[in-house]
């Protein structure tokens, strides 16, 4: 069974291998918008400096200096497998241990303020890739959660504490499991949380995440917040990203 795929005893297959040149940075941003990446494309001195290769095309990996200070930066896949994968591709293209991650998710609670950023303490494991990376549990721990916390609260930055729902299949996620995680006390729910969480929990590395709250599932019909084109306060919001990059400096001592 899926839950019983975590295994202590036995290397990998597959493992990542560090480039001889591969660049120090003092964190890697990773978004899931491609218009933030065009967004940061045109307001950043990007340079390319590797890249996660994939059947689906190769995702490039830059990196830019900010205030004495270098990063690298992203867009990833959409998925718990994908991110996952790519974030494991940085691994062998540069040297960081700080991970800023931000991204879309689904509102369960519409109490919620939209455009509230929510920062996740929790997520539930409803995907595969977590359970190779973690002994099977209900939930992982989002272990820097009150760092992000106490960054947004001295940033002045509306934000909401609690649990993500992370899952596998949107198109799957039925009135009956939304009424379990809500009740439970999840406030959204994702693709990827869980797994980038015990991937970094395996790796020894450090993961500052939160979430944007693009549509809403607490109604009588699912919700979209956001017409073509209208980004503000989604996960397409190129705001979003001065808020990660606030918080790369922030983690990475001023």
């Amino acid at each position: 069974m899926i839950i019983d795929s975590f295994d202590m005893e036995s290397e990998s297959k597959i493992n990542s291998c560090l480039r001889e040149d591969a660049p120090i940075v003092d964190a890697c941003i990773i978004t899931f918008s491609y218009v933030i990446e065009k967004y940061v494309q045109d307001n950043y001195d990007l340079r390319q400096i590797g890249q996660s290769v994939a059947v689906t095309g190769n995702l490039p990996i830059y990196q830019f200096s900010y205030k004495g200070k270098e990063y690298a930066f992203l867009k990833t896949y959409a998925g718990a497998p994908a991110c996952v994968a790519t974030i494991e591709d940085t691994l062998s293209e540069i040297k960081t241990d700080k991970y800023i991650v931000f991204g879309g998710s689904g509102c369960l609670n519409k109490e919620i303020a939209h455009g509230r950023v929510m920062v996740p303490t929790q997520a539930y494991r409803d995907e595969g890739t977590s359970y190779h990376y973690a002994p099977a549990s209900d939930y992982i721990t989002v272990r820097n959660a009150d760092v992000v916390a106490r960054f947004m609260e001295e940033s002045r930055i509306p934000f909401v504490k609690g649990k993500t729902w992370t899952t596998d299949a949107f198109y799957r996620e039925t009135v009956n499991n939304f009424e379990k995680r809500k009740a439970d006390g999840c406030i959204s729910v994702e693709m990827e949380c869980s797994a980038i969480q015990a991937m970094c929990d395996f790796r020894g590395l450090e993961l500052y995440i939160f979430l944007t709250c693009g549509d809403l599932l607490d109604a009588p019909e699912h919700l979209f917040r956001g017409g073509d084109g209208q980004y503000k306060g989604t996960q397409h919001d190129a705001g979003h990203f001065e808020i990660a990059l606030l918080l790369a400096e922030y983690v990475t001592g001023r």
